[in-house]
C-alpha cells in the first residue's frame, strides 16, 4: 500500500510538474468523450506526449544506465507486405558478455504504450537491462501504432518479426530452440495477438516461451464498473476509447475476434499457444482479464506459471527504487535460468 501511494504521488507530481502538464491532463479529460476526428487526433497527440514524458522521466533514472553500458545496440529491418510494403524496425540489444557466442537465446519484445503510443527506442533502456538480466539478445520491435495502423495489422507486424528471427536464427547468432516472446501492457496485447496467429498457423512450436506482461487482454473494460477494482474503475473509460475508437478497425465486427481480444481465443487455439507465463502486478488495471486468461491457459495445458508481484501497480516494477523493480528483475532472471538456460 505504501508503494502504491508513493507511485501515485510520483505520477501526480509529473502531471503537475508545469502549468503545461496540468493543462494537458485537463484537456485530455475534456476530449475523452468526444468522437469527432479533430478531437480524436488531438487526444491521441496529447496521450502520446504525456506517456512519452512519463517514460522519459523513468529513463533518466540512474537505475537504467547500466543496461546501455553492458549491451551493444544495432538495428535491423523486417520487410512486411500485409499492410502495404513496410519495413518494421527492430532494435537489437546484445549483452557484451554474449558478443562472441553463436547460439544465444532471443527475447522478441513488444513495447508498452497501449498499442497507440511510444516507440521501441523510448522503451530501450529497460529492455537493455532485461537482456543483461536474462542473458539474452533482445529484439525490441517497433510495430506500427493505432489508430494509423488498425487491428490486425499491428499484431501482424510483431508476428512477422518473430518469424524473421526464427527463420534467420543462424545468421543472427540465435539458437532457434531458445526464442522467447513478450511484451508489457499494450505490448502484452500485441504479443498475445501474435500468439493467436502462431496458433492458427500451427507455429506455436517456434517459440520456447511467451511472457505476456500486464497485458491488455479482452473487453472487460466494457462491463459494469461496479464490479471493477479501484484501478479498473480509474481506467475503464480510457480503455473503452482506446479499444473502440483507436485500435479496432470496426469494434462491432471484431468484438468476438481473438485478433482484437486475445482473451477470446477458443480452447482449440489456446491449446496450440506456446508455453506461457502470464506476468501480472497485484494492483494492475488488467489483473482481472489476465487472471481469466491464465485460468483458461492452465485448462488448455499451456500455462507454466501465473506470476503476480505483490503490492505492485501497473508501472511500479519499472521504476528503479521501488521494491517491485528488484522483484521483477529477480523473477525475469529465474524465468530465464529455469526455462531457457537450464
Amino acid at each position: 500500500d505504501e508503494e502504491v501511494a508513493k507511485l501515485e504521488d510520483l505520477f501526480e507530481d509529473l502531471a503537475k510538474s508545469s502549468p503545461e502538464a496540468e493543462q494537458v491532463t485537463k484537456r485530455m479529460q475534456e476530449l475523452e468523450p468526444l468522437t469527432d476526428e479533430a478531437s480524436k487526433a488531438e487526444y491521441i497527440a496529447l496521450m502520446r506526449e504525456s506517456i512519452s514524458q512519463y517514460v522519459s522521466a523513468m529513463n533518466d533514472n540512474e537505475g537504467y544506465k547500466w543496461g546501455a553500458e553492458q549491451t551493444d545496440a544495432t538495428t535491423l529491418k523486417v520487410p512486411t507486405t500485409h499492410d502495404g510494403e513496410f519495413d518494421v524496425t527492430v532494435e537489437v540489444y546484445t549483452p557484451k558478455s554474449l558478443a562472441k557466442e553463436t547460439n544465444r537465446a532471443a527475447y522478441v519484445y513488444a513495447h508498452g504504450g497501449g498499442a497507440v503510443a511510444l516507440t521501441a527506442a523510448e522503451c530501450g533502456p529497460a529492455r537493455q537491462c532485461d537482456g543483461v538480466t536474462m542473458n539474452m539478445v533482445v529484439f525490441n520491435v517497433d510495430y506500427r501504432l493505432a489508430p494509423e495502423t488498425k487491428c490486425p495489422n499491428n499484431i501482424k507486424d510483431f508476428y512477422e518479426c518473430i518469424k524473421y528471427v526464427s527463420g534467420n536464427a543462424e545468421s543472427l547468432g540465435i539458437d532457434p530452440s531458445k526464442i522467447v516472446i513478450g511484451g508489457e501492457s499494450g505490448g502484452g496485447y500485441i504479443c498475445l495477438g501474435a500468439m493467436v496467429l502462431l496458433a492458427e498457423a500451427g507455429e506455436g512450436h517456434l517459440v520456447k516461451l511467451a511472457i505476456p506482461t500486464i497485458p491488455m487482454t479482452d473487453d472487460y473494460c466494457f462491463s459494469d464498473p461496479l464490479v471493477m477494482t479501484i484501478e479498473e474503475r480509474k481506467s475503464y473509460t480510457v480503455m473503452r476509447k482506446m479499444w473502440g475508437e483507436l485500435i479496432a478497425a470496426d469494434l462491432e465486427a471484431q468484438k468476438s475476434s481473438p485478433y482484437l481480444f486475445p482473451g477470446k481465443a477458443s480452447e482449440e487455439l489456446l491449446a496450440k499457444f506456446p508455453p506461457t507465463i502470464v506476468f501480472e502486478h497485484e494492483f494492475d488495471m488488467f489483473i482481472t482479464e489476465a487472471t481469466r486468461l491464465a485460468g483458461r491457459l492452465r485448462r488448455a495445458g499451456r500455462l507454466l506459471e501465473f506470476v503476480v508481484i505483490p503490492g505492485a501497480t501497473h508501472m511500479s516494477p519499472y521504476v528503479p527504487g521501488f521494491k517491485g523493480y528488484e522483484i521483477r528483475r529477480e523473477v525475469l532472471k529465474k524465468i530465464a535460468d529455469e526455462y531457457i538456460h537450464s
